[in-house]
């Protein structure tokens, strides 16, 4: 089994930052993509960010210039640097993973159970 643990929300003021982890453990081989993803109250789960093992990135354009994703391969850990938050920012972020599990030969996506952030004054 393959378990992923956000940690690092909280509650923000607007223009503040907070950075958030993700790791990944478990009967684990290898991960392609892991990326970070968010939901609002009332919306649809929208991608944040998200790197593959090679370091190649790619933004949702609304947080671009603002979140930077990076990513600790021996750790099998993400982070999400958010800076510049806004009140709009607030949601529920969670983080997935493409794992290739011992003694299997396919990947499968695994998901962390999501961390509060919250951007208020």
């Amino acid at each position: 089994q393959v378990h992923l643990v956000e940690s690092g929300g909280g509650l923000v003021q607007p223009g503040g930052s907070l950075r958030l982890s993700c790791v990944a453990s478990g009967s684990i081989v290898s991960i392609y993509g892991m990326g970070w993803y968010r939901q609002a109250p009332g919306k649809q789960r929208e991608l944040v960010a998200m790197i593959t093992d090679g370091g190649i990135t790619n933004y949702a354009d609304f947080v671009k210039g603002r979140f930077t994703i990076s990513r600790d391969n021996a750790k099998n850990t993400i982070y999400l640097q958010m800076n510049s938050l806004k009140p709009e920012d607030t949601a529920v972020y969670s983080c997935n993973a493409d794992v290739l599990r011992h003694g299997t030969s396919w990947n499968l996506i695994y998901w962390g159970q999501g961390i509060q952030v919250t951007v208020s004054s």
